[in-house]
């Protein structure tokens, strides 16, 4: 597959917790190549750091990828940090 390249804001899933699951949204015009509105694993790099996660449906139309704690500390990011992220595979 073509790398899937997007910039995006690490937020919290459940913002007003200010607490656990942390996620960056995918843009609308790469769902469809991604697989659509369904969880799924993925790889790729998040701020130039190798990752294996899963994306799932996030509401309203949205899409969202994982990003752990461990993806976050690799990355250099934390919640509310804008990074690069590229998805390489789907499945």
């Amino acid at each position: 597959m073509e790398p899937i390249r997007f910039r995006s804001a690490v937020r919290y899933w459940n913002p007003e917790k200010e607490s656990g699951l942390a996620v960056a949204d995918i843009p609308a015009e790469h769902v469809a190549s991604i697989g659509g509105l369904k969880q799924q694993r993925v790889a790729g790099s998040i701020g130039g750091a190798e990752f294996s996660s899963n994306v799932m449906p996030a509401g309203g139309g949205r899409l969202a990828l994982s990003v752990s704690k461990a993806m976050m500390k690799s990355a250099g990011v934390a919640v509310g940090s804008e990074t690069d992220v590229e998805i390489t595979s789907v499945g």
